[in-house]
């Protein structure tokens, strides 16, 4: 365990690790400049499977721990992974992220640089299995793939040109903690990160859009590079309308949530929307309509969630 408040914390929150990926994961972590004694390494194996739990070599690094969170989902593991860390910084990393080696380094001169920012990402380069067919790339940032040249940064919560991703998402602790207060005390009950049986997100933007939260902003850092590696199933067609759905069901409510937010007008289905998924060709119909259908089904839950809260008061 780090004693060092300035330290930094990498959380992986795993479930039934893919094990080529996950052996790349961690090679990438054990090849990075920072050295091990300025950082920790929390494994939170978050309700694998018999046979399927993470068995990683950690003997190379001083301070790694494995902890384990019973409960299924990203949400739970990712609280279980701020109550157990120490350092001043908590970078999440998937199963699936290579980060480039002056990664962490990078990470923590931002942190000194950067006092006014209180969570950041960085790029995510893809690294496809296969090549993907041509018409899956206007949906590949839905695949948290995301390219720039600029520093980007603000104190507005929900837009999306200077929101940080999940992949790579770093916080400050006094962030990380405000979020873990808001679960504790019961103001998110409604877990946005997926499960093994969803595909919801919008818990990486909540967690860094509590650095607003308490008077701090949000940006994105072209220096600070990872490579997302992505297996065919990710393309299918299948998966993409999936995904597409729990996208804008979540964001619904995540705006909903956050008395910050532009409001939801902008989630109603309008009368020409549904006319132009028609004229689409049939793949980008199917995810289309799950847009619609996420955005509906988002502003019912949202509507049936008030009417509960108002007969309780």
């Amino acid at each position: 365990m780090l004693t060092d408040p300035n330290a930094l914390s990498v959380v992986i929150c795993t479930h039934n690790p893919r094990p080529d990926y996950f052996t790349r994961c961690l090679k990438a972590l054990e090849t990075q400049t920072l050295a091990v004694d300025k950082w920790e390494l929390l494994l939170v194996n978050n309700a694998s499977d018999a046979g399927k739990e993470p068995r990683p070599d950690l003997s190379w690094h001083l301070h790694a721990r494995l902890v384990c969170e019973p409960r299924l989902g990203l949400t739970p593991a990712r609280l279980l992974g701020i109550r157990e860390a120490t350092g001043g910084l908590l970078v999440f990393v998937d199963d699936d992220n290579v980060l480039d080696a002056d990664f962490l380094e990078m990470a923590l001169r931002v942190s000194k640089e950067k006092p006014f920012l209180g969570s950041w990402s960085g790029q995510c380069r893809p690294a496809f299995e296969e090549k993907p067919p041509e018409w899956t790339r206007r949906y590949w940032g839905n695949l948290v793939i995301r390219q720039f040249d600029e520093d980007v940064w603000s104190n507005l919560p929900r837009l999306p040109d200077s929101m940080p991703c999940g992949a790579g998402l770093c916080v400050r602790r006094g962030v990380a903690l405000h979020y873990l207060h808001l679960h504790e005390s019961g103001k998110r009950s409604f877990q946005f990160d997926r499960t093994p049986d969803t595909l919801l997100s919008g818990g990486d933007n909540d967690l860094a859009a509590c650095a607003c939260d308490i008077g701090l902003g949000v940006g994105l850092i072209a220096s600070l590079k990872l490579t997302h590696l992505i297996s065919p199933e990710r393309l299918t067609e299948d998966y993409l309308v999936r995904l597409t759905e729990g996208i804008f069901f979540s964001a619904v409510i995540l705006d909903h949530v956050r008395s910050s937010s532009p409001g939801l007008k902008s989630y109603k289905v309008r009368w020409h929307e549904p006319l132009r998924m028609l004229l689409a060709g049939s793949s980008h119909r199917r995810i289309q309509l799950a847009c619609l259908r996420g955005r509906r089904r988002g502003l019912k839950f949202v509507g049936s969630f008030d009417k509960q809260c108002s007969r309780v008061l």
